[in-house]
């Protein structure tokens, strides 16, 4: 018998004829993903594991959705994610010459620390 995914079930001796669920042993993984309101961000919160999406929403609702206020949630398949490697970092790298989207970038910063010292708020 395959070991379960939940830790829970690893721990319980079961005999093989009492195998609850023999074709879901080894349940995927699904990254959650929630909404408080309509229009805001989706945000990640967590993780379940569930044999198809469908569980997967309902064990989302169970686990993220119940406490706080909640839109939508977005269950997605841990293996269908694909992201960057580290190695290429890189590709993240920007010119070092884009002070000019800072306050700091200009010559007057050396103003706008005196009229700080000057001005502290209150």
């Amino acid at each position: 018998m395959n070991k379960s995914l939940d830790p829970r079930m690893n721990r319980i001796e079961l005999i093989e004829e009492e195998v609850l669920l023999p074709e879901m042993d080894n349940w995927e993984t699904w990254e959650v993903f929630h909404q408080k309101k309509r229009g805001d961000q989706h945000i990640h919160v967590g993780i379940v594991h569930a044999p198809n999406a469908d569980m997967a929403l309902v064990m989302a609702k169970e686990a993220y959705g119940r406490r706080g206020i909640t839109a939508n949630l977005w269950v997605v398949k841990s293996s269908q994610i694909h992201a960057t490697e580290y190695s290429d970092m890189d590709m993240f790298e920007t010119t070092p010459e884009k002070q000019y989207r800072e306050a700091g970038g200009y010559k007057v910063m050396e103003k706008i620390n005196k009229y700080k010292k000057e001005n502290p708020k209150k």
